[in-house]
């Protein structure tokens, strides 16, 4: 079953000044929404998920993939990235992860951008209007704290009860005035090691 999309919104945000301090460099936030009819509303508990997964998954990571690459100007530009889905309140939070943690969404995006870090994300669930959260982290470095972000958000209209919202995220720059240094110093101080930070 092909995937109705009932809406697609791209939002820019450029800041200009953080904690009464120009920046140096503006960092740019966008986010790439779809608002979409959860596959599985009105089904009560569905088993297998995987026959929409298949079929809506590929088709919203290329969609919203596009509306970042577009924005920003190539995939090199952007420097973290996240995904995000908000289930409708007849939806499980489970419908939201269905279409967003699967490698046939999320690889078009790693792909374009040249990524080799994880996407970060979040999951919610919500009334139309809910917080969109879009957590974002360096595509290369999940250390580099100067690149942890969340985009914050919403759409007045979505998700409605039977939707599900789901979303890209993308930054070009890190915080503005970044000084918490990254999480290499602290393994080091701890005397952990940078490939088992949990030291177990």
């Amino acid at each position: 079953m092909a995937i109705e999309i009932r809406k697609t919104l791209l939002q820019v945000e450029t800041i200009l000044i953080e904690g009464g301090k120009a920046a140096p460099i503006p960092l740019k936030l966008y986010a790439a929404m779809a608002v979409v009819k959860n596959p599985w509303a009105g089904q009560g508990f569905v088993e297998d998920l995987k026959p929409e997964i298949h079929a809506a998954a590929p088709v919203l990571g290329e969609l919203l993939t596009r509306m970042i690459i577009d924005a920003v100007g190539s995939g090199d530009q952007v420097e973290a990235y996240g995904k995000a889905a908000v289930v409708g309140l007849d939806g499980e939070i489970e419908h939201a992860s269905a279409l967003i943690h699967t490698l046939r969404f999320g690889n078009h995006y790693r792909t374009a951008v040249g990524a080799k870090s994880y996407l970060a994300f979040c999951n919610t669930r919500g009334p139309a209007n809910a917080p969109v959260m879009i957590p974002l982290m360096d595509k290369n470095d999940e250390g580099r704290r100067s690149h942890y972000l969340t985009i914050q958000t919403s759409i007045g209209d979505a998700p409605g009860a039977g939707e599900i919202l789901v979303a890209l995220g993308a930054s070009v720059g890190g915080r503005p005035h970044h000084r918490i240094g990254d999480r290499y110093q602290d393994l080091k101080d701890l005397g952990n090691d940078v490939s088992n930070p949990a030291s177990v």
